[in-house]
């Protein structure tokens, strides 16, 4: 269950365009800010970070036909730093979204697997047509398709599970057969107990059973081997392949237990990593962000609330909050 706050009596979408545009214009006397009139913000974050992804579709054509501007576009020029892409971020389809992360990811030269988590994420916490709908936006913006993309810019093996994930249509429906369980999961044990992790059994029953199947699988293993599946896995080693199958498990598994744990690194320690933090909760708001607000407690024992308060400021702490259900 997600926590995005939406007004019992919503507003017309011309009424929330025209409210916009004030906020930009800055009609407001109070808004005035080194001599000019300032963005209207907080009305921003009334409008926009209470309204569900079809409210702010239908926002964001209304005020293209209102105003002959696009919404992005006066946003992108209105606002800034970590708050600014947060409310882009928000206000975009989630799957131009998703494919323009997804992008930046893929644009990343770095060692490790912190900067491919979007890509997980899509392929494995969310719906089968979401996939689909995000390769289809990723072809349609950079005229390649994703999986293209990973082959020419991670390394094997990596990029290989990762093609393979992205490149899925799973069966959506609750259907599971605990046989099939049984098997796979006696499978995936003997790959793990050798060491091959990379094998294509292993990848294929990652890749193609529907995320029920799968679940099933995991409770298998579990039941059989005496260790959850991930823990076995980190067993083999500490290294990027063992660490990106853990990620695409939990993601399959208990979505809500990933992003509490990319909440938690992006908060814990020196500095903030305001885009990771900034696209667990944008992404998940209208999914299940009261299941991360419990998931983290467990991890950390601890409010997800509060650390986000003591480690955010400003209209940007603001922003999160109301995308997290409190009243700015």
């Amino acid at each position: 269950m997600g926590t995005l706050r939406v007004p019992k009596v919503v507003p017309s979408a011309d009424q929330d365009c025209e409210r916009l545009k004030k906020a930009f214009d800055g009609v407001s006397p109070t808004r005035c800010v080194c001599g000019r009139w300032g963005t209207d913000e907080k009305a921003v974050i009334r409008v926009l970070g209470c309204r569900t992804t079809s409210q702010r579709r239908i926002i964001k054509d209304r005020y293209q036909q209102l105003y002959n501007e696009s919404l992005i576009a006066r946003l992108h020029s209105e606002l800034s730093g970590d708050f600014g892409k947060a409310v882009i971020l928000w206000t975009q389809d989630p799957p131009e979204r998703d494919a323009r992360l997804a992008k930046d990811a893929l644009r990343i030269k770095r060692k490790g697997i912190k900067h491919l988590e979007v890509i997980v994420e899509v392929a494995c916490a969310s719906s089968p047509h979401h996939l689909m709908a995000v390769r289809q936006a990723y072809c349609s913006l950079f005229d390649c398709s994703l999986e293209e993309d990973i082959a020419s810019t991670v390394d094997m093996p990596l990029g290989k599970l990762l093609a393979s994930l992205v490149s899925s249509y799973r069966y959506d429906k609750e259907v599971v057969d605990m046989s099939v369980a049984k098997s796979e999961s006696a499978t995936l044990h003997e790959a793990i107990k050798a060491k091959q992790l990379d094998c294509d059994q292993v990848a294929w029953i990652l890749c193609t059973r529907n995320f029920f199947q799968l679940r099933a699988t995991f409770d298998c293993y579990k039941l059989n081997y005496g260790n959850p599946i991930d823990v076995d896995i980190k067993g083999c080693g500490n290294g990027d392949l063992e660490s990106l199958l853990k990620m695409v498990i939990w993601c399959i598994d208990s979505p809500e237990k990933h992003f509490a744990e990319v909440i938690g690194n992006s908060i814990i320690g020196l500095g903030t990593d305001e885009d990771s933090l900034t696209r667990a909760i944008v992404s998940r708001a209208e999914i299940d962000t009261m299941k991360i607000r419990g998931e983290y407690y467990n991890m950390y024992n601890s409010s997800l609330d509060n650390a986000v308060i003591g480690d955010t400021s400003g209209d940007y702490k603001n922003f999160l909050m109301t995308l997290l259900g409190a009243k700015i």
